[in-house]
This record gives structure tokens, C-alpha cells and sequence, in this order.
């Protein structure tokens, strides 16, 4: 360094400037040049009691489980500065200090007390006088104080006594013991091995699922999710309360008026943002617990396929769906157990079957069927559980399948019931029958009381009826629509009626033994869905493109629709879906925007014939069945 540049010298001359100019501000170098509306700006900051750097995976060790647990309460105190006082209470006389005043009146107390007792034990020959004289000679001299102890030092020593050692011996009983002998084979052996291979591959699948656990963040909210999720749906209720008295008690008053006309109220709208722009492909209701259906997104239009999801939502909570399901192909289809209501058959644009459980936390399907084991090639398009008891469902897709899937412990396993044909034609060969093209399959559904019965709808607007027992030919043919069958159901009660829908405008009344249809209703646009009233044989609904809802009762009036009312905007959104609650009188539509609205049916929709005395009669499963019989009756009257 030169001497030019010595820092001392510097420093002396910026302090003679700052002499010389006292007023003068001096500025580091490095500050930034700010404005002025800069400088008048306000920054808040807030301050929190949560400490950033405190660790968030402390496990703690509990006896009681012998292992480590992750704890969820973490500690944010932070300790910057401890000092330990000394000072103690003066009352206690270990600290308490002496004066120089109160040692000196203690001196002089101990010496007159050894004089007195020096002249007590003193000589008889000793004069009075020369006492006298020595006691003036002692008060003369001062006594010297005693230095106290300034830093108030106490000093002690204690020893404890150690316990008393003790020894302890224990003879445990010997275990039992058995003599084994045992013949082992190859298969033996080799199921022993499987049964090894799998306990490792479930072993590999808890650690994974514990790794997940652990390096996922601990949220304390996971503590209270019921809690919180019961609080949200009180405050839904709260927020709509008028809609929930509407659900429980409105009784449209017009309906006295009119006797066969009815009108349904809108309720709540179940939207997920994350799903707008996707289309509702298919619904299904809960048996078990009313109140919550599913719902399948996904998209109709092929040259713009992408994701789905598979969404469950509550009439408590419009708000929020309960459970949410991504998926990586579009929903096409969805059935729920009616038994064990936390399974949940779909169908994918892919040709993907997989069985969800509500149970488990995870997202993924408990299971799924691959190209290895019958996985479809084209759209599946509906899925239906068999029966209530057996873990079995069908699928049917426009690859021409039907297959049956049963669930065993760790796969589907599939089965072919029928491949849909064209045409079947019969030969005086071995080869029997033969089958020409494959038909593409759009829907079906299994009879209400014969299980091996059931009917499927085509993409030639054709429907077969079908039997499990015969997997190569039909039983029965119906040529139904101009157009594909969107939508084939079986009545709840008369074991010889279904009904379909077509985008052909027109929705047809079937009786099994009759190859034409005993009724068929004109809506002047594409039909898109149709179902039947769990509460009554002659109702049912179907939504069109247009927006519009129709209801039907074949008892009132077989000719026109008794409610006809728009619930979205033709131009912009078109329905797809309708389903009807089976305890509750509401039905829940869906467009392609992925909104589900739920209406109310009014008294006139779902009101039950009047007796002779104007009293509602209690009808059951045989009075159905005879209405139907007896409509059906009208009907074959009717044809020329």
C-alpha cells in the first residue's frame, strides 16, 4: 500500500471534511439512490410466532408401541438470550448479611463474659484494685471487627448413601416339543415359494405406502378432517338454507290446479372447477347412503380426448365433492355396489375396466385390467354389477364384447359372455354357428329377476336380447332405432318391459315378446339419456340436447310428456345424463360442462291414484306390475 493511500491518513482527512461541513450528510457508497414517492412508500411486515428454521420430521420413541412415531407438535420457541440471577431472599438466614455495628456489640459482649469469669476464678491474695486496674486497661483496647463475607460463599458437603445391591435369578420352563415328519413334493415346494413371493411384494407395497406417509408433510389438520368436514357441511346448510327447505318441505301449491301437469324446482348445482370445461358422462346414485351419487367426466368428442376424473358428491355439501379421482383417460361409465357401496365399477375411452374403493386413501384403482387380461380396444360404454351378492360385473364396448370380471385377490379375472355379430348364420356343419362382423355395443342392462337375461343396445340401432347361457347367438332381435342406442333399461317391476333412447328424436316402449314396440315417443331432438322412476311402473324421464327435461306417466297421459321444462341454456350447454334418486323425489341432471344440477319433482309427478274415497292407495310391487299390464293392455289395442 503507499503511503498516499495509508487508511489512517484517509480517515483523518474525512473527518477534517466532516468538520468543516458538519451539516453535510455522508453516504456509503453502496446505498442505493432511492425517489422520493420510493421513499414515502410503506412496507409492511408481519411478524409471526411460527419459526421457520424449526425441524418438521422429529420422531419421538414411544414405549408403549416400541417403535419411532412422526410427531405432528412442533416446538417454535426460540431461546436468544438466558442470564441466571443471584439474588436470593433476605429473610433466610444463610444470605443474611451482618453489619460492621452488629459485630461489634458481639465482640464486646464475648470479652466481658471471659472477664467476669477470669475474676471469678482468680486468687484469694489478689487485691480488689489491681481487677480494677486490668479491666480499665482492656476497655481501652478496640476490638477488631470482623470482615464479612461479600460474596455471601456458604460452604457444605453432603454424601448420600448408595443403595444396596441386589441379585435376582429366574428358571425359566422349557418349551414344549414335538416331533414333525412330512412328505414334500414339487408343487409343495413351489407353493410355498409363491406364497413367500407374495408376502415380499405386499411387504414392498407397505413400505412404499409408509415412505409416502413419511416424506409427505405433517398437516395438523389431518387431526381434525372430521371435524373440519362437519363444520363445512353445517355451514353449507347455513349458507343454503332456503334451498334445504325446499329439498325437505316445498309442495308446489299449483299442482291442485292442474291435474295432469307437473314442474320440477332446481336445488343445489355441483361444480368442480378443475373439471368446467368436461363433459358428464355418467351418474349413479348410492343405495346405501341416498344422499351421495357419482359422477363420470370425460368428453364425447374422439378428436379431442384427454383426461377424466371420477368425482362423489353429497346433497350435505354442494360446495366440494367428497372424493376426487384424476384419471388419465375420460370416464365414459360408472356403477356403484348396491351392497358394498365403497366399490365402484368404471369404464374408460380407452377401453380400461377398473374397481375403485372409497376405502382406501389413495388414488389409484384397487383394480385394473390390462391388455394381458381381456383389457378392451375401443370405448367401453357402460358397466354393470350382476347381482348384489357375487363381485361381478359386465362391461360391454364397441369392440363387439360383452365381459363378464370377477374380482379375485389381486386381478381382474375376465370372461367372455358374448362377442356381438352383424348377422349369426347357421351351417348343417361341424362348425355350427358363425359369426360374420362384430357389432358395436353402446349399452345394456341385466334383468331385475332373471340374472342370466339381459338386453344390449347397438351402434346399428339394433338390441338383442341375450343370455349368459348361449355366448354365440341371440335370443331375440329388435330393430329399434335409425340411429345409435344411447340408453336401454328394464322396468323396476314388470318383468316383459324396457325402454330405450336414440339420438333418432324418439324414445320406445318395449315388451320382450313383441319385435315392435308397443309405444314410441317423438321429442323432435337427440334423446340423451332415459330412466325409470324407482317409485311408480309408468314414469320415467329422459333429457335432449336442447336443455329440456320430460317426464312421463303412461297412466296419466300416454300420449304427451306431463313436465316439460328447460333447466339450461339450449344455445350454450346441452344435457347428456339424468338419473333418478331411489329414495328421495329429485333427479340429478348433467351437460357437457360438467355441471350436475339437482331438481324436485313436483306432487303431480310423483302423486299415487286415489281410491273411492279420495285417499291415497298403498300400492305395492303386484299393484305395479298390474298397472303396467293394464297399459300395456290399452296399448296392444291401439295397434291397427
Amino acid at each position: 500500500m503507499s503511503k498516499d493511500q495509508h487508511p489512517a491518513k484517509s480517515f483523518k482527512s474525512n473527518r477534517k471534511k466532516e468538520d468543516e461541513d458538519p451539516g453535510k450528510l455522508i453516504k456509503p457508497p453502496d446505498q442505493l439512490e432511492l425517489t422520493e414517492a420510493e421513499l414515502k412508500e410503506e412496507l409492511i411486515r408481519t411478524l409471526t410466532a411460527k419459526n421457520p428454521h424449526a425441524p418438521q420430521n422429529l420422531a419421538h420413541y414411544k414405549f408403549h408401541e416400541a417403535a419411532y412415531k412422526l410427531t405432528t407438535a412442533v416446538n417454535h420457541l426460540a431461546v436468544h438470550f438466558v442470564l441466571e440471577g443471584c439474588l436470593e431472599h433476605q429473610d433466610i438466614d444463610e444470605t443474611r448479611v451482618t453489619t460492621p455495628e452488629e459485630l461489634t456489640e458481639d465482640a464486646t459482649g464475648e470479652e466481658g463474659e471471659d472477664s467476669a469469669d477470669e475474676e471469678g476464678s482468680g486468687d484469694g491474695d489478689a487485691d480488689g484494685d489491681g481487677g480494677e486496674e486490668e479491666e480499665a486497661v482492656e476497655d481501652d483496647i478496640p476490638a477488631e471487627p470482623k470482615v464479612t463475607n461479600q460474596f455471601n460463599f456458604i460452604e457444605r458437603a453432603s454424601q448420600t448413601l448408595n443403595n444396596p445391591l441386589q441379585g435376582r435369578s429366574i428358571q425359566t420352563i422349557p418349551p414344549p416339543r414335538r416331533n414333525y415328519i412330512a412328505n414334500a413334493c414339487q408343487w409343495d415346494i413351489y407353493d410355498v415359494y409363491m406364497e413367500e413371493l407374495q408376502k415380499r411384494e405386499n411387504n414392498k407395497d407397505n413400505d412404499i405406502n409408509k415412505k409416502i406417509l413419511i416424506e409427505t408433510p405433517s398437516d395438523d389438520i389431518t387431526q381434525v378432517a372430521k371435524s373440519a368436514m362437519l363444520l363445512e357441511r353445517m355451514v353449507n346448510q347455513n349458507t343454503f338454507n332456503e334451498v334445504a327447505q325446499d329439498f325437505k318441505y316445498f309442495e308446489d301449491a299449483a299442482d291442485e290446479f292442474r291435474e295432469q301437469e307437473g314442474t320440477v324446482l332446481p336445488l343445489w348445482k355441483f361444480q368442480y372447477n378443475k373439471a368446467r370445461m368436461m363433459c358428464v358422462t355418467a351418474f349413479c346414485w348410492n343405495f346405501v347412503y341416498p344422499d351421495f351419487f357419482g359422477v363420470g367426466l370425460g368428453s364425447y368428442d374422439f378428436s379431442k380426448q384427454g383426461r377424466g376424473m371420477l368425482l362423489f358428491y353429497t346433497l350435505k355439501n354442494s360446495t366440494y365433492p367428497e372424493y376426487i379421482f384424476p384419471t388419465g383417460s375420460g370416464v365414459m361409465t360408472l356403477d356403484i355396489h348396491k351392497q358394498h357401496s365403497y366399490l365402484v365399477a368404471v369404464g374408460f375411452h380407452d377401453g380400461c375396466v377398473c374397481v375403485y374403493n372409497l376405502k382406501n386413501k389413495g388414488q389409484d384403482p384397487q383394480y385394473k385390467s390390462t391388455i394381458n387380461n381381456g383389457m378392451h380396444t375401443d370405448p367401453v360404454w357402460q358397466v354393470r354389477w350382476q347381482n348384489d351378492k357375487s363381485l361381478n360385473f359386465y362391461s360391454v364396448s364397441s369392440d363387439g364384447r360383452v365381459v363378464s370380471w370377477t374380482l379375485s385377490k389381486n386381478e381382474l379375472v375376465f370372461t367372455d359372455a358374448i362377442r356381438l355379430a352383424l348377422d349369426y348364420t347357421v351351417s348343417d356343419g361341424l362348425e355350427g354357428i358363425q359369426d360374420l362382423t362384430n357389432a358395436s355395443g353402446t349399452s345394456f342392462d341385466f334383468h331385475p329377476q332373471i340374472d342370466d337375461l339381459f338386453v344390449v343396445g347397438t351402434q346399428e340401432g339394433k338390441i338383442h336380447k341375450c343370455s349368459k347361457n348361449y355366448s354365440s347367438q341371440y335370443l331375440k332381435t329388435y330393430q329399434a332405432h335409425n340411429m345409435a342406442v344411447d340408453r336401454v333399461k328394464w322396468n323396476p317391476y314388470h318383468p316383459k318391459v324396457f325402454i330405450s333412447c336414440s339420438s333418432d328424436w324418439t324414445v320406445k316402449l318395449w315388451d320382450m315378446d313383441y319385435s315392435v314396440p308397443m309405444f314410441a315417443f317423438e321429442l323432435n331432438t337427440p334423446v340423451g339419456d332415459v330412466d325409470w322412476a324407482p317409485y311408480s311402473s309408468t314414469v320415467f324421464a329422459g333429457v335432449t340436447t336442447d336443455g329440456l327435461v320430460h317426464v312421463f306417466d303412461l297412466a296419466i297421459n300416454k300420449y304427451q310428456a306431463i313436465c316439460q321444462q328447460p333447466v339450461v341454456n339450449k344455445k350454450k350447454t346441452r344435457l347428456t345424463h339424468i338419473e333418478f334418486n331411489p329414495v328421495n323425489p329429485v333427479i340429478i341432471v348433467g351437460d357437457d360442462r360438467g355441471i350436475v344440477i339437482s331438481l324436485k319433482l313436483s306432487p303431480n309427478l310423483r302423486k299415487k291414484p286415489k281410491g273411492k274415497k279420495g285417499r291415497d292407495l298403498v300400492e305395492g310391487p303386484e299393484a305395479e306390475v298390474a298397472k303396467m299390464e293394464k297399459l300395456l293392455s290399452l296399448l296392444r289395442e291401439l295397434e291397427p
